[in-house]
């Protein structure tokens, strides 16, 4: 068998695997049908029309630039990548120091990852000006600006150095380099479920123990009940940038840990809070960090080896204007089939997602038993985050992670009705 070919049935294998993952660990049905069927959904979430207003003036202001900057960012590397410019650009950056392809591949992936940044940088700034607008955001254009370039120089570092390891092994493994590069990107998608906790967020946010008290006991105590081995519950000091509420578990095994933005202990009352770290804790119990760890790992490994097809295809190497894989002339084209799989994943991921949220909503009910403190928090969220309970069905499916206030809210009456489970 060919290499090319071998590429080609790596990426159907590892592909085919990353589907059954998904279709096995993803909880399809949540809740059983209750009686007299489910709830139905009211488009309001129960919030008064003054805040669905504002929530749909606000989305209305916000989302024509998130498309602009999709589409933007996704041309630039369209532009750079089909046509010669990109590797020009490539060569150039690395000129001054000697030109040598480690140069051309970490000098040429930085000033690409750059020039994305930047081109998109105005749309970006819009978006903070609606947020500002609407008393979202409470960060400084100090800080914006601070938030800007420590997000695109980590960006840059680390992509460079990934794509340093693709050029290396396809220069130093010509015809099997996808195979090793595709055990790679599986390895450090394990690797960076442990370390993004105690390496990325603390770039952002500062992070410490929710002080004792009555609180910290009561959640201390439900994750008790819970069974879960949670390491801590923190508080992110995330009112430096946002009056929005959030919550989120992040790592497993020693990093995993229960974040809280500081603004959900300024807003919310007790069972409130409890409310939501019982949704969090459900992702513990069912262990959604490692699932989508594996599934991260098999998807970027098929991903890797789809590249190793692609990146054979002599058509496209030539418009790109390298001659193959270990070419430092590549790295454009690389970044656009990279920026491509991301995008076609995108939906995908997130339908996933939303079942898995909906599973832990369903938990955090099981686990407080209060439907009523789980309407509420839902609201109070909506209500503070400006998030429209009911958007656009193709917007949902594309772009949603989890489901609409208005789905949760009537999951929380499906619940209810089942009574004791």
């Amino acid at each position: 068998m060919s290499a090319r070919r071998a590429a080609l049935a790596a990426a159907v294998v590892l592909g085919t695997a990353f589907v059954l993952v998904l279709v096995l660990r993803t909880p399809w049905t949540v809740l059983p049908t209750p009686p007299g069927g489910h709830v139905p959904v009211d488009p309001t979430a129960g919030l008064p029309a003054d805040v669905v207003d504002r929530a749909s003036s606000f989305a209305a202001a916000l989302r024509p630039a998130s498309l602009a900057n999709l589409v933007l960012g996704l041309a630039v590397a369209a532009v750079l990548g089909l046509t010669r410019l990109g590797s020009r650009l490539v060569r150039a950056v690395a000129a001054p120091l000697g030109g040598g392809w480690v140069w051309q591949v970490l000098l040429g992936t930085v000033a690409l990852t750059v020039i994305g940044r930047l081109v998109t940088l105005p749309l970006a700034v819009y978006g903070e000006v609606v947020r500002h607008r609407y008393g979202l955001s409470t960060r400084s254009w100090p800080l914006f600006l601070r938030d800007v370039g420590v997000s695109t120089a980590i960006d840059a570092g680390l992509t460079a150095l990934v794509v340093l390891v693709l050029v290396a092994l396809a220069r130093r493994v010509p015809h099997f380099w996808w195979a090793w590069a595709a055990a790679a990107a599986a390895l450090l998608v394990v690797v960076g479920s442990f370390l993004y906790p105690v390496v990325i967020e603390p770039a952002f946010n500062r992070f410490e123990s929710l002080p004792a008290g009555q609180l910290r006991s009561d959640l201390l105590a439900l994750a008790e009940e819970n069974g879960t081995p949670v390491q801590d519950v923190l508080v992110s000091d995330a009112s430096r940038r946002t009056t929005g509420l959030n919550a989120y578990v992040s790592g497993f095994g020693s990093t995993r840990r229960v974040v809280l933005y500081d603004t959900v202990l300024r807003t919310l009352p007790d069972q409130e809070i409890e409310s939501i770290v019982a949704h969090e804790l459900g992702h513990v119990a069912s262990d959604d960090v490692l699932t989508g760890t594996l599934m991260g790992a098999l998807g970027a490994a098929a991903g890797v080896a789809a590249l190793g097809w692609l990146l054979t295809w002599t058509p496209l190497l030539r418009r790109a204007g390298a001659d193959g894989p270990a070419d430092p002339r590549v790295v454009p084209l690389m970044l656009l089939l990279v920026a491509v799989g991301m995008l076609l994943a995108t939906p995908v991921q997130n339908l996933v997602s939303r079942h898995i949220e909906a599973r832990a909503d369903v938990h955090a009910l099981d686990l407080t038993r209060d439907p009523a403190a789980f309407v509420a928090m839902q609201q109070r969220l909506a209500q503070t985050n400006l998030a429209e309970p009911d958007p656009p069905a193709a917007w949902q499916w594309f772009f949603g992670n989890h489901p609409t206030t208005a789905e949760r809210v009537a999951m929380a009456g499906d619940w209810a009705r089942l009574g004791s489970r």
